[in-house]
């Protein structure tokens, strides 16, 4: 593969001429695609402990075969918009069968999570059988609330890279002050936690994670200037703080504090959560959601690149460079003298990174 600038290009053979922005493959670094057979299913603006109980009513209501269907579709659609690779969380393993038919590159989280819980021999089976297809596969902690503290720091040591749900709700670092959603829904159940000596999910994090470990943060909705700078300062590994803002708006009915975390200089990327939560799977959709905020160069730095790093792949993916094969995505409807998406904009794939999803 080249790069060339050639003066006279339509005198060259073979060469196609498109109205847009030629972009690298879209990386969509956190997603739940075995959840989207809970398209609908789930109420906006409950808030996130509402949320979670809708989750919790609703995942075991679909045939495993409707589910298989749906996660599929959506699978087969990001690939048509210009996704190349997904930062998947996964609970179970009823989705990966379609995986290997898919020419997107997928990095599996094993998602841990349980307060009643020590063991987890369904989850373990479960990261056992991705990689026994031959997946890219990391065991991590759901969140700083929905484990105790042994097995926390256990999983926290075995993956990498790291994905974990972070300050998605106010409610969060209620816990750790003994109030709020999550600390009266884990009352009402009568599940107990031995973590909230830590003070607040940040500083949780930094006692209980290896420095060394890749860590993506997922959501961050609201991140304090204190829990950056105590993250980022604490971590010699990579740290990227993903954002899912359509997400956020369905759940919490807000966006994340983009422009605080642009102040502190660190690595962001943008993921799309699930169904559950969401309209569609679409990385410009929520592009969309920061256009005339953020300039476009950055936003797409934040899919495209950002992701790449975020999942450990820019060796081949996230920029046009000598040696890469990242794929290529037409981004049609981008305004270049604003820098801002029109609503119209759309992505569609011209060439795909040429990988299984085992990549």
């Amino acid at each position: 593969m080249g790069i060339e600038t050639p003066e006279q290009i339509d005198n060259h053979a073979q060469v196609e001429f498109f109205s847009g922005v030629l972009i690298p493959g879209l990386i969509n670094a956190h997603t739940h695609l075995e959840l989207s057979y809970l398209a609908g299913k789930i109420p906006r603006g409950t808030g996130f402990a509402g949320f979670a109980d809708g989750i919790a009513r609703c995942r075991h209501q679909v045939p495993e075969e409707d589910r298989i269907a749906a996660a599929a579709f959506r699978m087969a659609k990001i690939e048509q918009e210009g996704v190349v690779a997904v930062g998947d969380i996964c609970n179970n393993a009823f989705a990966f069968e379609a995986k290997t038919r898919s020419r997107l590159s997928f990095l599996n989280f094993i998602e841990y999570f349980g307060l009643a819980s020590r063991h987890f021999p369904a989850t373990d089976a479960v990261a056992e059988r991705s990689r026994t297809m031959g997946f890219r596969t990391s065991q991590t902690p759901h969140s700083t609330y929905s484990l105790n503290d042994l097995p926390f720091r256990q999983i926290a040591r075995e993956g990498n890279p790291l994905s974990i749900h972070f300050m998605e709700s106010r409610a969060e670092a209620e816990l750790f002050a003994h109030r709020g959603a999550l600390y009266d829904r884990n009352h009402r159940l009568g599940v107990e936690v031995d973590f909230t000596g830590y003070g607040s999910p940040a500083r949780r994090l930094v006692a209980s994670i290896p420095p060394e470990k890749d860590l993506l943060l997922i959501h961050n909705t609201f991140v304090e200037d204190e829990d950056i700078q105590r993250i980022e300062a604490h971590f010699t590994g990579k740290v990227t703080w993903v954002l899912c803002p359509r997400s956020n708006e369905f759940i919490e009915g807000v966006l994340p504090p983009y422009e605080r975390l642009q102040r502190h200089g660190v690595r962001i990327a943008l993921g799309t959560d699930s169904m559950a939560s969401n309209d569609d799977l679409s990385l410009l959709e929520e592009l969309k959601r920061f256009s005339g905020k953020v300039p476009l160069h950055t936003l797409i730095r934040w899919a495209t690149l950002g992701g790449a790093e975020a999942l450990g792949i820019e060796a081949w993916a996230g920029s046009f460079e000598i040696g890469k094969r990242p794929g290529a995505v037409l981004l049609s409807g981008a305004d270049p003298l604003t820098e801002t998406l029109r609503p119209e904009a759309t992505t569609r794939s011209l060439l795909s990174h040429p990988a299984s999803g085992r990549a």
